[in-house]
């Protein structure tokens, strides 16, 4: 009998971690139906070469691991920002002494500043592990769905060997940019993301992208590297992703700094994602210079914490003239604050190169946020004319937006947004479960509801 099993071991090691994927794997699975049409929905991790069903994907609440899990999690990104320090260094030296001093100093002080004290945090936090999920045994037919981002983990033989024992293997794809963008990475998160997609077309049965858009780009990529042949023997489909923000709270104080931002009546344009290179910020700092040159009031508010490639820019911001003045920077926000800003702003902009859904796009519209939008394909799949459009080549076409809508305060899209409706996390977690049910052969094709936006 068939059982769907969905993947979240990354977001279940690290329950603190907030980040777009991560929040999507907490919110499908926190919403993830019992069972679909008869089909069980069970969320499982994939741990030492075992399976396991889970109890409770967030943390215990126990003060003294949750302490321990911030600070695994904190000192696992300090951990990989001293690598990305290593590597500018690294490029930077044409003197092979140098590079391997480098190389020493990093392993050295990797293992033992990072590498040690983040074995004994994993090693503590093994004692919630009973009351968090409980052992599986997998049955031939059940589908094992790979949510959560797996291209950094080690089950990967494992995942084999359960294919191998009847299990079916179905790959969520959140989109495929270090392959078609690789300048926007790091080269080694590129080989990685590339080894780890050569892995998943030779082991994957089916693939749900989490847009259209997405879903055309995997199946041309799969029958790239596979041939025609072989990829019309797998099947390939999507679905979208909800708005809630499931990590706010009424009772939590918005940021101060943030709620004075938005107490006074001047417009605030808002934009949300991790600061990283092709979110194109860069773009978007022209296109308001551009605006307050032409006496434009307006205020850009710049929310998401601080990624990967960004020196030139965050030193762009900080010693920029009109910081705190029209230009604000947070980046550690709270879901509640955020939520305060996504009521409170005039507009969302979002002059992203390339993505593969826009999740703020859909988080701010759904709370009646007017957005505007970079003009690429995935943007109007999911806007539509309910949004406003820029040309990424001129960041003018930017300026005229926000210049237009601060003087007449109609916002420049076809349809408004009042009218615009979109799927919550329970509908979107159990269209993934139903659109993969109905791509398998011996489960009986399914009637289910289809939202306007989702055809």
């Amino acid at each position: 009998m068939t059982r769907l099993l969905v993947e979240c071991t990354h977001v279940f090691q690290h329950p603190k971690v907030n980040s777009g994927i991560q929040r999507v794997v907490r919110n499908v699975v926190n919403q993830l139906p019992e069972s679909v049409d008869g089909v069980e929905c069970i969320p499982v991790v994939l741990l030492k070469g075992k399976l396991y069903r889970v109890l409770k994907l967030g943390a215990l609440n126990i003060p003294i691991f949750d302490a321990l899990m911030t600070f695994g999690g904190r000192l696992g990104r300090l951990a990989h920002r001293f690598w990305q320090l290593h590597q500018r260094l690294h490029n930077r030296s044409n003197s092979r002494v140098i590079k391997r001093l480098l190389h020493v100093a990093y392993r050295v002080t990797a293992v033992t500043c990072f590498g040690l004290p983040l074995r004994v945090i994993e090693g503590i936090n093994q004692y919630q592990l009973p009351k968090r999920c409980t052992p599986l045994q997998h049955q031939p037919g059940d589908q094992l769905v790979l949510l959560d981002s797996s291209w950094h983990t080690d089950f990967f033989p494992f995942a084999e060997q359960l294919k191998r024992e009847g299990v079916g293997i179905v790959s969520v794809i959140y989109d495929l940019i270090p392959l078609t963008h690789p300048q926007f990475y790091d080269t080694r998160l590129v080989q990685v993301f590339n080894e780890w997609f050569d892995w998943i077309t030779q082991t994957a049965d089916g693939y749900v992208a989490i847009s259209a858009t997405v879903r055309d780009q995997v199946r041309d990529e799969v029958q790239r590297r596979l041939g025609s042949a072989k990829a019309n023997a797998l099947w390939f489909d999507y679905f979208h992703l909800g708005s809630e923000l499931d990590l706010s709270e009424v009772s939590e104080a918005v940021e101060p700094r943030l709620a004075r931002l938005f107490a006074t009546p001047e417009p605030v344009f808002l934009m949300v994602s991790t600061i990283e290179p092709r979110k194109n910020h860069d773009y978007l700092l022209d296109a308001f210079e551009r605006a307050w040159a032409a006496g434009s009031n307006a205020r850009l508010c710049i929310a998401g914490r601080i990624g990967w490639k960004c020196d030139a820019l965050l030193a762009r911001i900080r010693n920029h003239p009109q910081l705190n003045q029209r230009l604000f920077m947070f980046n550690d926000l709270s879901d509640t604050s955020l939520e305060h800003a996504y009521h409170h702003a005039s507009s969302l902009v979002f002059p992203s190169f390339v993505e593969g859904f826009g999740l703020p796009l859909v988080e701010a519209m759904q709370r009646g946020l007017p957005a505007m939008g970079s003009d690429i394909a995935v943007f109007r799949e999911i806007g539509g004319e309910f949004m406003a459009y820029f040309d990424l080549a001129e960041p003018k076409s930017l300026a005229d937006l926000v210049i237009g809508f601060e003087n007449s305060g109609q916002f420049p899209a076809t349809r408004d947004v009042v009218d615009w409706r979109w799927i919550g996390w329970r509908e979107a977690s159990a269209q993934l479960a139903s659109r993969t049910l109905r791509n398998l052969v011996d489960v009986p094709l399914m009637q289910e509801r289809q939202h306007a936006n989702c055809p």
